[in-house]
Formats: structure tokens, sequence, C-alpha cells
């Protein structure tokens, strides 16, 4: 454990990718296989379930010492997080119960025990037992020990280094490809000696996994026109669903989401349709609930009901059947095609759906879709065909150059999204809550109401949305001065204020929902910008968000 909390100092307190690879490095060099194979777990932000909540410290923390609750909560105030409060305070508070008992040294032991066995066992406890448990683990442990201990615990350790650092350090130790490392790790790594093993062993030496997908190729924003001619790119409309991949191998068929989740059980008329392709066959795509007959998908909200479900009923797959729309070939036959132009994978994607309909039973041959091509042959119908996007139940226009391979992860100039415009609308500031992290002493995440003018005789405001990104850190200050001053209520942490404020709100779409006040669940709001021009009794309605609805 000292070991890994010193690296997770290292790596919080340096500010250049350089420094942080030689400190992955150094690490990943000096400890045994299962410490690395824990190290690397939690840094890839794998560390699993909760163990025990911020709460629950908190409790063993005041119960283990003085500190009056309202001090350690003005603490936390500050802070922003339990485990980090609780690190900066034991020692101070219980100096005898914060040293290690003669011939007992916690963090002298490795990760993997701590892993494995020590946090575990004191989560399993409960009352009294367990809070004997965690403060003798606490005993004898530095403050930054005590950190990350808790953050363990509590499962919320997040070091700030992504995969890709993590991978480029691997590399160095490794003499291994960073896309091979990449590919590897997809589908999941169990922390295990053996696994970390497997993912060093020598590019020739390791056995292939049937199910493991290939790491997702992914568009970036598109900010300016694309170099070169408009028939060098494949246009193709950008879908709202699932990325997914559908593998057939070894007999067996795998659908993987792009967060590396098997879903299969909850598409099993995509597992079934996709038992007509040969083996060696991987397809990139996107899960779409598509109803028979018609020419364009469902909303969102109708795939998200197919989402995490085990075994869908026959009601819910006749009411949202869902189609797989490929859009990429990466294996054919067994052969690894991401290194060949898109234009072949193209073809041969075409060659191989369209082949679906005489060896697959018809009502099997809709589920696999090919991605329609879009009309593009110069610059100037670009816009036309972004503008119609919401026509066709997408949500903008995807770019991808014919020369280009199937790469890992985001790589601009390859592959653009461009996206339509979102809708807009503009809102009432009705309650605020405090942020948390850094922010937890400033009131950042907001709700949102709209007029609905047929309540009372000048109309009520309804709470409509909830946002806590979209402005800078000067109008963040100057707005939680005003929270302060304009409070009417209180709820616990949240604050009702004066309804005076008007934020202009962008969001990607709009659905019913009966679990909303106003009849409508909004996809992805964000603050556009913060009208301070316009009084509240000229914000939009509840009418005019109804009528987005039906467009």
């Amino acid at each position: 454990m000292r070991r890994f909390a010193a690296l997770y100092t290292a790596l919080d307190g340096s500010g250049g990718s350089n420094a942080r690879v030689e400190a992955l490095v150094a690490y990943f060099s000096e400890v045994d296989a299962a410490d690395a194979a824990w190290a690397l777990h939690v840094l890839l932000g794998k560390q699993g379930k909760r163990l025990i909540t911020g709460r629950r410290l908190r409790q063993i923390c005041l119960e283990g010492s003085p500190l009056p609750e309202w001090l350690f909560d003005d603490c936390y105030a500050q802070v922003g997080d339990s485990a980090e409060t609780i690190a900066l305070l034991w020692r101070q508070l219980a100096p005898e119960a914060a040293q290690a008992p003669e011939g007992s040294d916690a963090a002298a032991a490795p990760l993997h025990s701590w892993m494995e066995q020590l946090l575990p066992a004191a989560a399993a406890l409960e009352g009294d037992a367990q809070a004997d448990a965690v403060r003798h683990l606490w005993r004898g442990l530095s403050q930054a020990e005590l950190l990350v201990a808790n953050k363990l615990l509590t499962g919320g350790l997040r070091v700030g280094v992504g995969q890709g650092l993590v991978l480029r350090a691997l590399a160095r130790l490794s003499g291994l490809e960073q896309a091979l490392l990449q590919h590897r790790l997809m589908g999941g790594f169990t922390p295990s000696p053996f696994a970390y093993g497997a993912l060093l062993a020598p590019a020739d030496q390791a056995a292939p996994v049937p199910s493991r997908p290939y790491p997702f190729f992914l568009a970036s924003p598109l900010e300016q026109q694309p170099a070169g001619l408009a028939s060098d790119w494949q246009a193709e409309w950008k879908f709202d669903g699932i990325r997914g991949q559908l593998i057939r191998r070894a007999n067996e068929i795998y659908l993987w989401s792009r967060g590396e989740e098997l879903i299969g059980a909850a598409f099993p008329e995509l597992l079934q349709a996709a038992g007509c392709l040969a083996n060696g066959t991987v397809l990139d795509g996107e899960i779409l609930v598509w109803p028979a007959g018609s020419d364009q998908p469902a909303p969102f909200a109708q795939l998200q009901r197919r989402l995490g479900r085990k075994a869908p009923g026959r009601k819910l797959l006749g009411e949202c059947p869902a189609a797989f729309v490929a859009y990429d070939l990466l294996e054919l036959g067994g052969d690894d095609l991401r290194q060949r132009p898109l234009s072949q994978r193209r073809s041969a994607l075409e060659d191989l759906l369209h082949d679906l309909p005489e060896t697959t039973p018809a009502p099997a041959a809709g589920l696999l879709r090919l991605s329609p091509r879009l009309p593009l042959t110069d610059w100037e119908q670009l816009e036309p065909l972004r503008q119609q996007a919401a026509r066709a139940a997408a949500e903008g226009v995807m770019l991808k150059a014919l020369d280009s391979p199937y790469l890992a992860g985001r790589r601009r100039g390859h592959w653009w999204k461009h996206k339509r415009d979102p809708y807009t609308l503009d809102a009432v500031l009705l309650y605020a809550q405090a942020g948390s992290g850094r922010r937890a002493n400033l009131f950042t995440d907001y709700t949102f109401g709209l007029w609905d003018r047929q309540r009372g005789a000048e109309g009520e405001l309804v709470s409509f949305a909830k946002a806590y990104s979209g402005l800078n850190d000067g109008e963040i200050t100057a707005l939680d001065r005003w929270i302060r001053s304009h409070t009417t209520e209180r709820f616990g942490p949240v604050r009702a204020v004066q309804p005076m404020q008007v934020f202009e709100l962008a969001f990607e779409g709009l659905q019913r929902s009966s679990r909303h006040k106003s009849g409508i669940a909004v996809r992805f709001p964000r603050i556009a910008r913060w009208r301070q021009d316009k009084p509240a009794a000229e914000a939009d309605t509840l009418a005019s968000a109804l009528e987005l609805l039906e467009q």
C-alpha cells in the first residue's frame, strides 16, 4: 500500500504527462505482478463497487475522535470529499489511535492484500465491529496513505491519468505496441498475476480471446471544413443510439457496448440475427430501436427501455424492436481489416450485408442494416445535410476519410462528427445545490423551470431541467454570491431562490416522462449563456417545449 500511495501522490502532484509516465514506469518495474495487476485495475478506474459509503466513514471518524459533528461538516464543506476530510483530520484528532500497534504496520502490506483481504474484510462487518476494523486499518497510515485507503473503500479513487498514459508506461516497460496493449485490455481486465502476465506477453505468445472486441475508433467534433475534396469523404447519419461491436468467433456471438459491457442479453434478436455471419466476423455499428416498416429509428427513449434488461419479455421486444446499423467491418474470415482503407472495408461490408436476405430468415434480415451513405460530392452539400438530420431522427452527419484506417480512440483528422444545432429554451433558475470536489463550497448544480401558463392567472414556473455545466469560473462565482443573497427556502443541501435569473439552456432532445412534473425529460441539458438581459417573465413556456417535442 505504501508504494501505491506514493505513486498516487506523485501522479496527483505532477503537472506533466512525461513525469507521470516516468512515475508509472518506475512503479510497475518495482512491484510484483499481483500488486501491478491491482494497480492497473485501479488506475483504469475499475476498482469495483463501493465497499463503504462516505457517510459511514464520517460516522466512524466522529465516533473515534473528539471532533464535534458541526465542525467536521464545516471542514467537509471546504474540502468537498469525506475521504479527504478524514485524511486531513484523523492524525490530529486522535493521535494515539493513529499510531500503529507494535509489530503491526498495515501500510507495509502489499496492495493486493489490501484489495483482496483487508478492505473487503472490514467492509463485510457491521456496527461497532466494522468501525473498529476500519480504525485499525487507519492506524499507522500517513495522510497520503489514509486518503488512498479511504478512496479505495468508497470506490472513488480518481488519479487523473487516462488510459493512454498508463498504456504508454506499459508499452515502454514491455516493448509492446501501445495499440496491442489497448486491444488486449478490451473486454475487461481481471486483476491477477496471470492476467497481468498475459497482458505483457510477447506479441506472438498471447492466446487469442474469441470474445475480445477491438478498441473503438472515435470521431472528433468538426470545427472547419475538412481538407481535400468532398468526394474523398464518406458521409453518414450520426444516429443517436448505443455504439457497439457485434462479434462472431468460434461459433459464439458477442455484443459489446463502447463501455466494454456485454449487452447481448438485452438484445437477443441481434444475437440471433448474427447467427448468419461466418466465424471471424466483427461489425462496428449503432444499436437502435427501429420499428419494422419505418424509414427511421425510434427516439433514444425507446432504446433506454431495452438497456440493462437481462431477459426482455415478448411485449417489450415487440414494442421496441432493435436493429444493428453497421457502418464498418473490422474483421472478416478471421482477418483483421482495420489497417485497410475505409473504402475497402465499406465495399466488403456492403457485399456482406447484401447477401443477408438470401441466407437469413425474413424477420431477421432487417435487424442487421447497412448505414446509408449520404450524397456528398461538393462541400456546399454538407450544411443542408446537417440541417436535415432531425428529419432523419439523427443527431447530425458523420464524415470519414475514404483512405482512413480504423484506429483506436479519438484521432483527429480521419473521422469527424458534425452535429446539428442543439435545441434551446430560456429557463428560470429555481434551485441550487453545492457541487463536489474543488467546487464543494460553491453552488454549481442548478434546477431550471419554464412557465406553465395553464396554472393560475399569471402562470406558474414548473421544474424543467437540471444542469451543472456551461458557466465559466467568473460566472459561477458571481452566481454563487447572488444565490446566497437571494435564497428563499432551504431543503437540506438545496436552496430555493427568487425566480429572477434567466439562462439559455441547450439540449439534444426531449421525451415525454411521467416521472417529471413538467411531463418532459431533457436529454443532455447544459447552460448555453446567462441571459442577464432578459426578465424572468419573458422566459419560455412549457408549451414551447411541447412544440419542440412534436417536431
